[in-house]
């Protein structure tokens, strides 16, 4: 069995143990790749879900430079189509080889808070997604990760209990052309656009930074 197979059996067989996860919204992703899921990050659960979720692996991931350090992990990253990036730094060839991959046909699924939710609470998202999607032209889809917390994770864990887990996607989108003016500002907003859509359908607990965002209220209104 090659090892890419191998690991998408083992990673479906161990989430078929340890949780129950519900999908909603799956129609909305494009048919063809080259477009990017935009998700929160709650729990070290999250990671798997996008192998899981999506029937296919075209599809690549950034994380953090840290795990590349370690050998078993590079080698994993290298199976799972990982692209290390420096979280704290503009990466320019972390960001040539994600745009690389998309004019393949690849998905690129991103957390644009950088890190997972210790407080189990939506963190401000950084702008690197917000500003390659714009100046590519990329759709995005707003995906939700419900029920991957680490607190309850780890809590049903030990009393051999199944987690539930809800992964939502929404209505894929595009950002207007970045402007030549006021690029900050714009990034900020195309930013906030992107996390509002996400936010929108989270729990009001896990809102975090944008539960009181007025794009977030505007977004809530239009859903009736």
């Amino acid at each position: 069995m090659p090892m890419k197979k191998f690991l998408r059996w083992l990673i479906h067989t161990v989430l078929r143990l340890i949780t129950k996860i519900e999908t909603t919204g799956y129609d909305n992703l494009p048919k063809e790749g080259g477009f990017v899921i935009a998700v929160n990050h709650l729990g070290i659960l999250d990671v798997p879900m996008a192998y899981y979720g999506l029937k296919n692996w075209n599809l690549f991931i950034p994380v953090a430079e840290k795990w590349g350090e370690h050998s078993l992990l590079k080698w994993l990253g290298k199976q799972l189509n990982f692209i290390f990036i420096d979280r704290f730094n503009p990466d320019l060839k972390a960001m040539r080889e994600m745009i690389k991959r998309m004019e393949g046909g690849q998905t690129l699924v991103i957390a644009p808070e950088g890190t997972r939710a210790r407080d189990e609470k939506m963190a401000q998202g950084k702008p690197g997604v917000a500003y390659l999607a714009s100046r590519m032209g990329w759709q995005i889809v707003p995906a939700a990760i419900i029920g991957t917390e680490d607190r309850l994770f780890k809590g049903n864990l030990k009393r051999f209990k199944k987690t539930h887990i809800q992964l939502v996607a929404g209505k894929a989108f595009t950002l207007p052309p970045f402007p030549k003016e006021n690029r900050e500002e714009t990034l900020r907003q195309y930013t906030d656009e992107i996390m509002c859509r996400i936010a929108v359908m989270l729990p009001e607990k896990n809102r975090g930074f944008y539960a009181e965002h007025p794009r977030l209220k505007e977004l809530m209104a239009e859903q009736g």
